[in-house]
């Protein structure tokens, strides 16, 4: 009889008493969904919805665009801000541009002015941005002919603001880099700073150019050389690890904030990350991936979900889950879910029955 009572008070505080446990069962987060004023919706992920959501606004990362690789001058051009170095010759007697027994004149640290003109004695100025330096050197000794029939001109160039780019952060040697020619591309430049530094986590390249900012990740551009852009003059290069991230809680693995490991996070690599399941309090049909979309992805006429707030459901005990989860991507800013086995509350109520078994049996073997 004791027995018999001991079960029923056990029964009693299970149906009355919320038994701890780590996370949510599926359902309890579920069961409002289709109240006709819930504000969310659930969407289960399966190969039939994959399309639909593919054609979805993507949530919690800024969306940059970029510029295909090109080419240019194999050569350096002069830009505004340019310092040249003229040498002239002119061996003929009584010289306007040379003294007795010197047969050089030089012209050092001549600036290019912003209008892209350099001053030549006797001669004015000439305009010389824009060309290479041997077509800056034929312009000038084109010019002094008329004066000066005989010199002989020779050029060469330091390069100003306009001539270089700026590095910075994510390398070795961060810092301001003259460019060599007009084919200077972005790798070109990473490895003139020593490398993309090696702690970085999916380490993401900023071009910033005319105030407009442009994006990619160094793993793109090793993978695609069409991608590895050429620079301009006064460009700025950023490198930088991914901020994007996502969030797990509940029976999983872990419960931590993972930042993206590759350009592109699928359920199934979230999954892995988070260290899978808990084998023996996870219910594996009840993943749930929680993201909030913005008012403009539920307007009439966009292609969106129904509601903001948005449950994509997972089920990873079928094979149509499973490969559908391989192909659903993760947003930054998601939270995975992995909700409560509805069988890890049996398990508890039997496993508190099972020790109030022993107790009543320890104690009939002490009073014996």
């Amino acid at each position: 009889m004791r027995v018999i009572g001991w079960l029923c008070v056990m029964v009693f505080m299970a149906a009355c008493a919320e038994l701890p446990r780590g996370a949510a069962v599926d359902k309890e987060i579920l069961k409002t969904s289709s109240d006709v004023d819930a504000d969310f919706a659930i969407y289960p992920v399966t190969r039939a919805f994959l399309p639909s959501v593919q054609s979805w606004p993507s949530v919690g990362d800024e969306q940059y665009s970029w510029i295909g690789a090109s080419k240019g001058h194999n050569s350096q051009v002069i830009s505004a801000g340019d310092t040249l170095n003229i040498r002239i010759w002119d061996a003929g007697e009584n010289s306007l541009l040379t003294g007795p027994g010197s047969p050089v004149a030089d012209l050092s640290g001549v600036r290019v002015t912003g209008a892209g003109t350099v001053f030549i004695p006797y001669v004015g100025k000439i305009n010389v941005a824009g060309r290479t330096p041997d077509s800056a050197r034929a312009a000038i000794q084109n010019s002094l002919s008329e004066v000066v029939p005989s010199a002989q001109v020779q050029v060469t160039m330091a390069e100003g603001r306009m001539n270089a780019v700026d590095l910075v952060g994510g390398v070795r040697a961060p810092g301001s880099f003259p460019m060599p020619d007009q084919n200077f591309s972005v790798l070109s430049l990473i490895a003139a700073g020593g490398g993309v530094d090696t702690g970085l986590k999916n380490p993401q390249i900023r071009l910033v150019r005319g105030g407009k900012i442009y994006g990619t990740s160094v793993d793109r551009l090793y993978e695609n050389p069409n991608r590895d852009t050429r620079l301009r003059g006064g460009d700025k290069v950023i490198v930088e690890a991914d901020e994007r991230y996502f969030v797990s809680l509940g029976a999983a693995g872990s419960q931590s904030l993972h930042p993206f490991t590759k350009d592109q996070i699928t359920a199934t690599d979230a999954v892995a990350i988070l260290g899978g399941v808990n084998a023996a309090r996870a219910n594996p049909k009840g993943i749930l991936i929680l993201r909030e979309y913005p008012a403009s992805a539920v307007r009439p006429g966009v292609r969106g979900p129904r509601q903001q707030r948005v449950v994509f459901t997972l089920d990873l005990t079928t094979a149509d889950g499973l490969f559908s989860a391989r192909n659903f991507m993760v947003n930054s800013g998601d939270v995975v879910l992995v909700t409560e086995s509805r069988l890890n509350s049996a398990r508890t109520v039997l496993g508190l029955v099972g020790s109030v078994f022993g107790v009543f049996n320890t104690a009939n073997n002490l009073g014996n």
